[in-house]
């Protein structure tokens, strides 16, 4: 099989890439602490999705930058992070605009990564489970940005062909969450909250997104949530 290397943060939408990227690739999984809230859990989840999809290997590499800097709500405990569940009651449905938990230019970091391993071991794709759709609307997380991200790994690389790949950008997250049973993806060790390590939060944006992919697509998340949480 070829390979491939997979940013893997531990959430729902890297969970189902995993098993995806699994299926059809010999996979290596890097895995980025950078100073967020629940870097613990996060760090839990993805070694346990590595290691249920059967990732080949499982790089876990620790960035100060982002803790340093600060300028989010995940990196900089002075920022705290919005009740989205509140806010989408006053005023509508999440993600109209980049919010407070948008860390600057942060996918580029993980991308540079996991292109200089991808080298090292001869891969020829990067894959990540980046969404545009139904998502927090980070700048990040767009087709325009993958493509800018793809020309300057032609330019920048020694060979010029390693590929980043984004199999759920333009799908809803209740077709991650379908697609993920359909794959058998170990959604059950995922872990989505921006502020909870032992429940999920249940009122972050993430999970605010998350519980709404999986009432849409009639599943039920496997995760624990704090008490009073609604399904």
């Amino acid at each position: 099989m070829s390979k491939a290397v997979l940013c893997l943060s531990g959430g729902m939408d890297s969970c189902v890439c995993a098993a995806l990227a699994a299926r059809d690739h010999e996979l290596y999984a890097v895995h980025f602490s950078y100073g967020q809230r629940t870097e613990a859990r996060e760090l839990r989840s993805a070694e346990a999705i590595a290691k249920l999809v059967g990732a080949k290997d499982f790089l876990h590499l620790k960035i100060e930058l982002f803790r340093r800097i600060g300028g989010s709500a995940l990196t900089d405990r002075s920022i705290a992070v919005p009740d989205a569940v509140a806010e989408e009651a006053m005023h509508g449905r999440t993600g109209d605009e980049v919010p407070v938990t948008y860390v600057p230019f942060r996918n580029a970091h993980f991308l540079s990564a996991a292109v200089s391993w991808a080298e090292v071991l001869g891969a020829k794709v990067v894959t990540i489970g980046a969404v545009e759709q139904d998502s927090s609307g980070y700048p990040d997380c767009r087709p325009a940005y993958y493509d800018a991200f793809n020309e300057l790994i032609r330019q920048g690389t020694k060979e010029g062909e390693i590929r980043v790949e984004t199999p759920l950008i333009r799908m809803r997250k209740n077709e991650i969450v379908r697609l993920g049973v359909e794959l058998g993806a170990p959604l059950h060790v995922s872990w989505s909250c921006y502020s909870g390590e032992d429940e999920a939060c249940g009122v972050c944006e993430s999970c605010a997104l998350r519980l709404r992919a999986f009432r849409e697509a009639g599943a039920t998340d496997p995760v624990p949530y704090a008490a009073g949480t609604i399904r």
